[in-house]
């Protein structure tokens, strides 16, 4: 349509003779495809430059269509083509009409409808400006009530916090009739009186410390709290006060009302909290009661345990250095019916065992019926086990029922156990001053020694200071005796002992079997101060076996006697001792020494030529100077000779002297093999010397001995033993 409208302003500027509605008819008889829609709104047809501009644009849009262009290269007629097409546009126009015509109804119809649509959107959108406006009132009516939810949930929550805390203020203040009817009428040792009781001081505590805040509604229930504060405080004295009675009576185990004593702990707790009078009251009741009944059970007890001690026991003539042959005076006590089972361990030293050690106490009734008699160590024990027990388990109930630690705890202890303690310690001192059985005295010290352990294992301070008094009464004790014994060996004269013996001397038999029952015992807890005393007392004794051998006449038997002693006393020991102690090393070398300085004695007078010449020889051989004996073909000759005719004799001789000599029958062996295994050695030696240059023109080297024939011979005379 634009362009129909751009080629009428086009024909209106090319002349007024043709007018431009009948431009506009022959347009419209051309294709109506080719019109295009013409919004005559969109016209000002006022303005003349705005047609003038449609037009050019039109005529310039005609030009470049494709049936223009096409007729413009076929040189069509342009009037005749204008006609064509404006007949066929009347066509189309009439067949338009037409289908106007036959579409009119609905054409009407339509427009009603577009009408009634109109009509309904225009209600619509007055519908939803007013739902608008009503969405803007609802989202400020949702601000407030958003406002007013959170002014309301803390309300909410202030409120809940109020009432937590008056909910807990009334419950704790409240005293329900039920506390009161169990606090009054129920035995005190019913779980429902100890429930209302903690919480009677739950309600107590807390009324407090309400006071405190002048909370006024404390004013309100402070009366039926103190009456019942009172009653519980009488009732529960008079349930501990009962317990505690009932410890005076005889023959009570006393273990039992302490166990309920402890099954009620929490009464003490409430008496301590709530009347510290009472509980002053009830615990000083304890201690002196406690107090008295231990000192009675342990007098009575140490009393009765002394009189199963054996009947015979060490004075101070019962010493190492002391012979037997000893004669006291009119009024002096019988001797010991042997001195020896007082340095002897036997079965003693069994008592140090876990299973002895911490075994059942003694009955001292059940030992007299049966007639037992025990050494001291054996009471000693039994005494300071049942203390040991005793104390511990008293210092831990202490501790749990009157809720005390450390100082406050041990000054508890000390005050119910401390009369107890020092008669122990009296009865210790008047004992071990009279005491000489050392062994029966390092037994005890072992004891506590252990005994200490044991309480720190259970981790019960309370006795430390009291095995700490024991230890120091009985160290000093056993030095002195040490001392004693070792100035008896120091002050033996040898020429009042009696007959002279090459066998082991019986002081020498009680120092071995004294010192390796003191070295066994201390290897557990060792000790300086012993080690060094026994160091002393093994000088003297070796000083007392040399002084007694020396009162021998022959070198032989000083150095049996010698032997004798020291292979005695180093089996002893070594039953007992470790083979690395200082005690055992000592007497190996002494033994060692001696043995082969006898050897060579008993090799002398069957062989000592032939022996003196192999020494001389190895000597000179040394020296390049073998010539000088180049002129002994006579002392050659002999020694060959004599030592052929007489070696089987002398060598079963001399074993039959060495077995005689020695008690020890494996020591005896010992030295024959080692007296064998040197002559076969002197008679190497002899060999070699023969074999000299000085010496081989000799036609006695052709009667010695085949040397292996020798060792087989010598193996014939060695004893099974």
């Amino acid at each position: 349509m634009r362009a129909v409208m751009a080629a009428v302003l086009q024909t209106a500027d090319a002349g007024p003779a043709v007018s431009a509605m009948a431009y506009l008819q022959d347009e419209m008889k051309s294709d109506p495809d080719d019109i295009p829609a013409l919004n005559l709104g969109d016209l000002d047809l006022t303005s003349d430059e705005f047609i003038l501009d449609e037009v050019d644009i039109h005529i310039q849009a005609n030009l470049e269509d494709d049936l223009v262009k096409e007729a413009l290269k076929t040189g069509v007629d342009l009037r005749q083509y204008s006609k064509q097409v404006e007949a066929e546009l009347q066509q189309i126009e009439q067949a338009s009409i037409r289908d106007y015509i036959k579409e009119s109804q609905n054409i009407a119809s339509l427009h009603n409808q577009i009408t009634a649509c109109d009509s309904i959107l225009e209600r619509m959108e007055q519908m939803l400006s007013n739902f608008q406006s009503d969405l803007s009132c609802i989202s400020s009516e949702i601000q407030s009530l958003q406002e007013q939810s959170v002014a309301m949930n803390v309300k909410l929550k202030n409120r809940q916090s109020v009432r937590s805390e008056l909910s807990q203020l009334v419950d704790e203040l409240v005293v329900p009739s039920s506390m009161i009817a169990t606090v009054l009428d129920s035995a005190v040792t019913g779980q429902d009186f100890v429930e209302q009781l903690q919480e009677l001081n739950n309600k107590i505590n807390y009324a407090k410390e309400q006071s405190f805040r002048e909370t006024l509604a404390c004013a309100d229930i402070q009366d039926t709290l103190d009456k019942l504060r009172v009653k519980a405080v009488s009732k529960i004295r008079e349930f501990i006060l009962q317990k505690v009675y009932s410890f005076r009576k005889p023959m009570t185990n006393y273990q039992i009302p302490q166990n309920t004593l402890l099954k009620y702990r929490f009464f003490y707790q409430f008496l301590l909290a709530n009347e510290r009078q009472v509980a002053k009251e009830v615990r000083d009741e304890y201690v002196d009661t406690m107090s008295k009944m231990y000192y009675s059970y342990f007098k009575s007890y140490t009393g009765r345990l002394m009189k199963v001690q054996y009947e015979e026991v060490a004075d101070k003539d019962d010493l190492m250095g002391v012979e037997d042959t000893a004669k006291k005076g009119f009024f002096s006590k019988p001797s010991l019916k042997s001195r020896n089972t007082i340095f002897t361990l036997g079965q003693r030293g069994t008592i140090l065992s876990p299973t002895e050690l911490e075994g059942p106490i003694l009955v001292p009734h059940t030992a007299q019926r049966s007639d037992n008699r025990y050494p001291y160590e054996t009471l000693f024990r039994s005494q300071h086990y049942a203390l040991l027990d005793n104390s511990c388990r008293e210092f831990l109930f202490l501790c749990d029922f009157f809720m005390v630690t450390g100082s406050s705890a041990q000054d508890l202890f000390n005050c119910i156990m401390g009369k107890t303690l020092s008669m122990f310690l009296k009865h210790m001192s008047s004992y071990v001053s009279d005491c000489y059985d050392s062994i029966a005295v390092f037994l005890c010290i072992h004891i506590i020694l252990r005994f200490r352990a044991i309480t720190a294992k259970r981790n019960v301070p309370a006795l430390d200071k009291y095995w700490e008094a024991v230890l120091e009464l009985l160290w000093p004790r056993f030095e002195l005796i040490l001392e004693m014994n070792i100035q008896s060996i120091r002050n033996t004269d040898p020429q009042r002992l009696g007959i002279l013996d090459t066998r082991p001397h019986y002081i020498t038999r009680r120092y071995a079997e004294f010192s390796s029952a003191i070295v066994s015992i201390n290897q557990t807890f060792p000790n300086e101060k012993t080690h060094t005393l026994l160091g002393q007392l093994q000088v003297e004794v070796e000083n007392f076996v040399l002084k007694m051998a020396a009162e021998f006449p022959s070198r032989k038997d000083q150095l049996i006697f010698l032997i004798n002693n020291y292979d005695m006393m180093l089996s002893v020991l070594m039953e007992r001792a470790s083979d690395d102690s200082k005690e055992v090393e000592g007497f190996q070398q002494l033994l060692h020494a001696r043995t082969q300085e006898f050897i060579e004695e008993i090799l002398s007078p069957p062989f000592g030529g032939m022996i003196a010449f192999v020494k001389e020889s190895e000597a000179l051989m040394e020296k390049g100077q073998l010539d000088r004996l180049k002129n002994d073909e006579v002392r050659v000759t002999q020694l060959v000779r004599g030592f052929s005719s007489t070696w089987k004799q002398s060598v079963e001789s001399l074993s039959q002297d060495v077995m005689r000599s020695f008690t020890n029958f494996k020591n005896g062996t010992g030295i024959i093999q080692g007296a064998l295994t040197q002559l076969i050695q002197y008679y190497h030696g002899f060999h070699k010397a023969l074999s000299q240059p000085a010496f081989r023109t000799l036609a006695v080297r052709s009667e010695l001995i085949n040397l292996h024939h020798l060792m087989v011979e010598v193996k014939k005379h060695k004893p099974n033993f």
